[in-house]
């Protein structure tokens, strides 16, 4: 097995029968993105997250956010020392390669902007002074998509900073029996070896941008994307944001296929965790399951009615 494929079998340890949302992780580390995941507690965020950053010995903090929760609080602040008579800088927990904000919409807009604002521009700027954050680096935020008590909702344009949406969800029956077996005899995160260093990573990023896309890819990636601006059911379309986290998307997973191009299937595989939460439907539409799929069915057919060789 290539290195890639040991860090999926390492992560599978720790997280068992999601194997693309596993996937769908490395191609957002892999493409210097950030993932949002929307599911209820308990399914596995967190030790997804550890293992991930145990099999490819990434630094990790997590923080729980809450309604008190400062933007200081993430960033770090300037305190007066008084051992060398100077303002210090006390770094923050977002100064690491893989951080895990629990709940993001459970804290104030500041906090959340903040956040976002780091994620955007790779540093942070305390009085004065420029920090830039650990290369690499990547934000795993999560949300619960119930109940609505004390949540302030990201709005839209912060929404389009994260490449990817995914929900882990439940397990099925024959792999949480597997899970249950797995606590009862330890705890799998701490089986997970390591396979790749941060420098590895580092280059493995670095090989990912060479990844080939034909003018006829590129053309593929603005079409669909702007086919959602034009559909009856969306009110505002994905932006061009979204144009290039497809492009970089499909990158690395053109990548993790061991290709050097990417092809057109690549685009179809990564539409749906790219696009879906990038859309505002139209004020009498309330979006279900069925509503999504239909979207997503014809942003499908506006690929598969052109011609595109790769």
């Amino acid at each position: 097995m290539n290195k890639i494929e040991l860090i999926k079998y390492e992560l599978k340890k720790a997280v068992l029968g999601k194997d693309d949302i596993l996937e769908y992780i490395l191609i957002a580390l892999l493409s210097k993105g950030h993932v949002l995941l929307e599911d209820i507690p308990g399914v596995g965020k967190t030790n997804m997250a550890i293992a991930l950053t145990k099999a490819t010995q990434l630094d990790y903090q997590r923080v729980q956010l809450t309604s008190d929760v400062l933007p200081s609080d993430l960033l770090g602040y300037s305190t007066y020392s008084m051992d060398s008579k100077e303002i210090v800088y006390k770094k923050g927990p977002i100064l690491t390669n893989v951080f895990l904000a629990d709940e993001i919409n459970r804290t104030s807009s500041k906090t959340q902007s903040a956040l976002l604002q780091v994620m955007e521009e790779g540093k942070i700027d305390i009085d004065g002074h420029t920090y830039e954050v650990p290369q690499p680096f990547m934000v795993i935020a999560t949300q619960n998509p119930f109940g609505s008590a004390g949540t302030q909702l990201l709005p839209d344009s912060q929404l389009d900073r994260f490449m990817m949406k995914l929900s882990i969800g439940y397990p099925d029956k024959k792999n949480e029996i597997e899970i249950i077996r797995r606590k009862r005899l330890g705890n799998p995160i701490e089986t997970i070896q390591p396979i790749v260093s941060i420098d590895e990573i580092l280059q493995m990023q670095d090989e990912v941008k060479k990844v080939y896309i034909s003018p006829e890819i590129e053309q593929m990636i603005v079409e669909v994307v702007q086919a959602s601006r034009n559909h009856s059911l969306i009110e505002q379309g994905a932006s061009p944001r979204a144009s290039i986290a497809l492009m970089k998307a499909s990158q690395a997973y053109a990548f993790i296929n061991n290709r050097d191009y990417v092809i057109d299937d690549d685009i179809k595989h990564l539409l749906y965790p790219v696009l879906n939460h990038r859309f505002i439907f139209a004020s009498h539409i309330n979006p279900t399951h069925d509503t999504y799929q239909k979207v997503f069915d014809d942003l499908l057919n506006t690929i598969t009615t052109i011609q595109y060789k790769p």
